[in-house]
């Protein structure tokens, strides 16, 4: 397995600032998956592992971008309409193609292969034909609806860096310039964990016991990892001991390139998570300066990195969407994309402490003629209501210390987050 570069845990255990804990980290981590060549038609989702150039120009040729006439922009007359004999016929993918006359037209199709001597196109519902010539209207100019070799790509131009994440759109690119088969990464592995004495599965029976609670972090960050094009794999509960947490860790560090666990990285009598990492690996941080979420630690085990998220599910979101997720994806191979806001009023007073990052969970209502943020009413981040019944997530900045009715306020939607 490749190994991460040997100075990116250089943090210590003082609390983080979140962006500032990613700039490190996003000039310190190397990507721990090897690059594999596949197919373009299965390259959807996956990471480029190097830089696409382009090989040749695209288009190859100068073309129409309208059906038409194409003529030379010199015959025309400055005055008025000019009437030209009609010399010629191109469709698109000619290969035999006329060169244009002085003083004449030719009936060109949409994506057709420009005549020599040719540079500009009319339009055929902007014309009128009489028999065997056209009347041309005044005033076009010279090399309208023509598309010169090269427009889209030049050769050995950059189309597609390092790190994308390939979609429908980089897979258009890439056929256009010929491309049949994409250095990726490997997906990363990821083994995921909840822990807790307290929790029970979908598995369990339909009447839980006293005390006991249905896990909602495990199917939740299954699909985000997922919506990241990731080879997550459910690994279940574990009990709130340290042996049987290092255990498990250490035998999962084995054929995973990164260990994800929910609960336990608190300081709690029962928190043992930490501990187990301590004990059986190395943990570099483990306080990030944003509620919810404090809680969330980073180290390494073995081969494997190890990423320890809060127990409380809102917790488990907001981590994961502002840390947790970009850091997966430096690992990946991808490079983190930081959604950019969307600047709303806040429909509500809100006070906070300084120096930390804080999510407000907000749903976004008509007020009037526009929209405003209003916040979930109720405190918790052990509330999976208020995931479901809001849009997204208020950022209020570290020295920012209180809003008020009517101020502008960043917005991020889950969307945006969970991708």
């Amino acid at each position: 397995m490749a190994q991460l570069s040997d100075d990116c845990f250089a943090f210590g255990g003082k609390l983080r600032q979140l962006n500032a804990a990613l700039d490190d980290l996003a000039a310190r981590l190397v990507p721990v998956a090897p690059i594999e060549p596949i197919r373009l038609a299965d390259a959807q989702g996956r990471v480029l592992a190097r830089d696409v150039t382009a090989p040749v120009a695209v288009p190859g040729f100068a073309n129409s971008a309208v059906d038409g006439y194409a003529v030379r922009h010199a015959d025309l007359e400055s005055g008025g309409p000019t009437r030209l004999p009609v010399r010629g016929r191109v469709p698109a993918g000619a290969l035999d193609v006329p060169a244009l006359a002085p003083a004449s037209a030719i009936r060109i199709f949409t994506g057709a292969m420009m005549p020599s001597g040719a540079d500009t196109v009319f339009m055929q519902e902007d014309v009128t034909v009489e028999g065997e010539a056209v009347i041309l209207p005044p005033g076009l100019k010279s090399g309208a609806n023509c598309r010169a070799a090269g427009e889209d790509f030049g050769p050995g131009q950059l189309v597609l860096p390092a790190g994308h994440r390939l979609d429908a759109r980089s897979l258009a690119a890439m056929a256009a310039l010929g491309v049949r088969e994409v250095p990726v990464y490997r997906p990363l592995r990821v083994a995921v964990f909840s822990t807790g004495d307290e929790l029970r599965g979908a598995e369990a029976a339909e009447s839980l016991p006293p005390g006991a609670i249905r896990d909602a972090n495990r199917p939740m960050l299954m699909a985000l990892l997922h919506n990241r094009g990731l080879a997550a794999t459910d690994l279940g509960i574990l009990p709130d001991s340290r042996s049987a947490i290092a255990g498990a860790l250490v035998a999962a560090s084995r054929h995973h390139d990164v260990l994800l666990t929910s609960g336990g990285v608190s300081t709690g009598e029962e928190d043992h998570v930490r501990s187990a990492i301590e004990e059986a690996g190395r943990l570099d941080f483990w306080r990030l300066a944003i509620k919810p979420g404090r809680p969330v630690a980073m180290g390494h085990l073995g081969g494997a990195v190890f990423l320890g998220m809060p127990g409380n599910p809102a917790a488990v979101l907001v981590t994961f969407a502002r840390f947790v997720g970009p850091v997966l994806d430096m690992l990946a191979g991808a490079r983190p994309v930081r959604p950019l806001p969307r600047h709303v009023p806040a429909g509500f007073p809100y006070r906070k402490k300084a120096d930390r990052l804080e999510y407000v969970r907000a749903r976004l209502v008509r007020e009037g003629s526009g929209i405003e943020a209003r916040r979930f009413p109720r405190d918790g981040a052990a509330l999976i209501s208020s995931l479901i019944e809001t849009d997204g997530l208020i950022e209020l900045e570290e020295e920012r210390l209180a809003v008020q009715p009517g101020e502008p306020v960043a917005f991020y939607s889950y969307a945006d987050l969970m991708v």
